[in-house]
């Protein structure tokens, strides 16, 4: 319907800005020309009316959907930057660098009601930080709310790389993951330089349109560079905001009630952690009752205390969702003025603590007497390798001794539930004090870790069925029973090895672990551990209890490790409503006074909790790529060796082998197994030969010679090799050895992660282990 004002004229430029805004659809030239009843030489005009309304910065957009300068077009593709309080937060995908302001932050929203065909509107879909979507967009009183329409593909999926010259000086980047095997031309530098590791975007459409640079990271061969590759590719939070920082300092000023909490600090607690540790959540103690049984603590850092809901400290930690650990730095969940000071509890100095009081009797069984606030004073902070030492030694100190008792009782309970056992090793990687690679070996399992891991699933059992005692929501840590497809297909691959495994009993992990007993032959259990691993699901958080399968649990929750996972804190907080342990801040401090769980966090519990979820296997993914990129680096001084390997996966183009002791999986493609056709059986999940029946399977052991090791994408390549250990061609036939090939990695690469400067130190990478 055509505005009545100038009826024979252009309309004013508020009149169109108003247009603009009040249309129901986008407004580009055409609408406005026949919403005003503009023709013939008016129609030019109008076009004359919107450029120079775009140069004097009063509109902006396309000539078919134009938008008020600073705001969004009704409908636009909206790219998801953080989960807030379980809502999406969308910025614009596509903003002017050079715009006067930042781009507006819009809340993603389900549409009610129904669409112009009588149906009820399509549920929003589940959204996580870095989803684009095509969004109808509206401003309100409150701000910009967003319709999403329809999930996108993601844009900059794979468009971090090194920018390369060609012989011609024409830009290219090259990829640093290694699913994305081809460069991409660059048709925008932004500024970037040769050699130096970059974000970019498609500038088109078409891959022929080449990729734009956004962002210069730096250089991919300096120190540390290989945990920013991560950070950057899985845009992981790790810059605090300033009012973050500052109301964490805020927090960590806050004084401790004496009266309100139970005085611990002469009780000898102790606190087991890796050497290099900084955040220290758990402590523990045990003595003997006198009947055979112990009473125990575990006393927990109290960061509820200190992060309250609502703050912008706990909005942050939620963001975050946990620590991720790299080899060369970690990125906390919480400022460090929290996580390695005041949260963190450090030997001899008082601490606030919300504390788990079992007792373990004769047979190793758990009863749970409830949860207090305290004060602690930490006895010893111990590393595992010296407490391990100590037990081992001469005159063990009672505290250690008393510890070791009661883990006996609750070894022996946890032998007769029989969880899931599989020897996995973790590598380790060492870096001397100019962050370049020292060393890179397996991690030795001591019995000190498995001291501290059964009181910590102590703890936490006893935490989830406390507070199902007071029926409060509980945030779970959920482990699924294998699905029925996995366990066929787990059956299909046993019955190759000659081994039944029968699907109409109950499967349990005693199950998995009688059938790797059975298996005598190293190789062969290596085999089937791995098949076993591949079968099992995914643990994640969730309200709904459906038990914890790997740890042969019913009820199971993360009480533990508050200061880096932000699970806990939902935990410890739902237990200070349960037990009545609410402090309140100080009536002069600006942080909120509670510190139990919120009503907004209560009616969105399985949001949150898919969003910590989904956060922790980005954080996984980040720590495996970047000890990947480690391993490369070390390997890739060493390409044109012979290395025992095994194989770890087998698919129709190749076979995956791991190094014996080292770890990093390599590809051997199928093209340099010889001239002979090898065909792919799925149920055997091997390669097998047509004519020779020679057979590449999962845990097989074999000697491959290294071809390519590239650092930056952390992607190795083997080539088999013959009895003397010399390289064989495409045909099968002996070709000798050539060390000078470097494959996807430069020497000078190689040789600067590896180590080959700087002086020795003891730089850990101390993984955390999930359950």
């Amino acid at each position: 319907m055509a505005h009545k004002t100038h009826p024979q004229g252009l309309p004013s430029k508020s009149q169109v800005l108003d247009f603009i805004q009040s249309s129901d659809t986008p407004a580009g030239k055409r609408e406005i020309a026949k919403a005003f009843g503009l023709k013939g030489q008016e129609k030019i005009a109008l076009k004359r009316l919107l450029k120079d309304m775009a140069e004097e910065g009063l509109i902006d957009g396309k000539k078919s959907a134009y938008h008020r300068m600073g705001g969004v077009p009704k409908v636009t593709v909206l790219r998801v930057v953080e989960i807030e309080d379980g809502e999406a937060i969308a910025v614009p995908d596509s903003w002017a660098p050079d715009a006067p302001d930042d781009p507006p932050r819009l809340v993603m929203q389900e549409r009610k009601g129904r669409d112009t065909k009588g149906r009820g509107k399509r549920p929003m879909p589940a959204l996580k930080r870095g989803d684009r979507v095509l969004s109808r967009t509206e401003e309100t009183a409150k701000g910009w709310i967003a319709f999403p329409m329809k999930k996108l593909p993601a844009r900059t999926d794979g468009l971090m790389g090194v920018v390369e010259l060609d012989g011609s000086g024409k830009p290219w980047l090259a990829p640093v993951d290694k699913r994305v095997r081809r460069s991409s031309p660059i048709s925008d530098l932004g500024g970037a330089e040769e050699g130096q590791l970059v974000l970019a975007e498609r500038a088109g459409r078409s891959e022929r349109a080449g990729v734009k640079v956004t962002e210069v990271v730096g250089d991919p061969l300096a120190p540390k560079s290989f945990s920013l590759i991560a950070i950057a590719k899985h845009g992981i939070p790790h810059v605090f905001p300033k009012n973050v920082i500052e109301e964490a300092q805020a927090a960590a000023d806050l004084s401790l009630s004496h009266d309100a909490r139970e005085d611990l600090r002469d009780v000898p607690i102790v606190a087991i952690d890796p050497a290099d540790a900084r955040d220290h959540d758990d402590a523990i103690w045990a003595e003997p009752d006198g009947k055979g049984g112990y009473n125990a603590l575990i006393a927990i850092a109290d960061v509820s205390y200190y992060v309250r809901p609502g703050s912008a400290l706990d909005k942050e930690a939620r963001k975050r969702g946990n620590s991720v650990y790299f080899p060369d730095r970690v990125v906390p969940m919480l400022p460090e003025v929290l996580s390695a000071d005041v949260c963190s509890l450090r030997e001899g100095e008082d601490r606030a603590a919300m504390v788990c009081h079992i007792h373990i009797d004769g047979a190793g069984k758990v009863e749970n007497r409830g949860f207090t606030r305290a004060i602690v004073c930490i006895h010893h902070n111990i590393a595992y390798e010296d407490a391990q030492a100590a037990v081992d030694g001469e005159d063990t100190p009672d505290y250690l001794t008393h510890l070791w008792g009661a883990w006996g009782l609750l070894a022996e309970a946890r032998a007769k539930r029989d969880p899931l056992e599989l020897e996995l090793p973790e590598r380790r990687v060492v870096l001397n004090e100019a962050g370049q690679i020292e060393e890179i070996a397996v991690r030795e399992r001591l019995d000190a870790h498995r001291v501290v891991e059964d009181f910590m699933i102590a703890a936490n059992v006893a935490a989830a069925k406390a507070l199902e005692a007071k029926t409060s929501p509980v945030v779970y840590r959920v482990h699924e029973p294998p699905s029925r497809e996995k366990l066929i297909a787990l059956r299909d691959y046993m019955a190759t090895l000659g081994t039944k495994l029968a699907l109409g009993q109950v499967v349990t992990p005693g199950l998995f672990n009688r059938m790797l007993k059975d298996v005598t032959d190293e190789s062969e259990k290596a085999q089937v551990m791995e098949a076993v691993l591949r079968s099992q699901m995914q643990a994640y958080y969730g309200p709904a209890n459906a038990g914890h399968f790997g740890l042969a649990l019913g009820s199971y929750a993360h009480f533990t490790s508050p200061i880096r996972r932000y699970a806990d804190l939902l935990v410890h907080r739902t237990l200070v409503d349960a037990y009545k342990l609410e402090q309140p801040a100080p009536k002069k401090s600006d942080l909120p006074r509670g510190t139990g769980l919120s009503d907004k966090d209560r009616a969105s519990l399985q949001e949150v909790s898919d969003a910590i979820s989904q956060a922790e296997r980005r954080a996984m993914e980040a720590e495996r790529d970047t000890i990947d990129r480690y391993v490369a680096a070390w390997l890739s001084g060493r390409v044109g060796e012979v290395f025992d390997t095994r194989i770890t996966g087998v698919q129709g183009f190749g076979f995956f082998a791991t190094i014996v002791g080292l770890g990093g999986d390599g590809l051997v493609p199928v093209s340099t197994l010889g001239e002979e056709h090898f065909r792919h059986d799925e149920a055997a999940q091997a390669l097998i030969g047509e004519e020779s029946g020679t057979r590449y399977a999962p845990g097989d052991r074999l000697k491959l010679m290294l071809d390519e090791a590239n650092a930056l994408t952390g992607a190795l390549k083997f080539v088999p090799v013959d009895e003397d250990g010399n390289r064989q061609d495409a045909s099968g036939n002996r070709r000798p050895r050539d060390r000078r090939r470097e494959g996807g990695a430069s020497r000078k690469a190689g040789q600067y992660a590896a180590g080959k400067r700087g002086r020795p130190g003891n730089i850990r990478h101390q993984g955390r282990r999930r359950k």
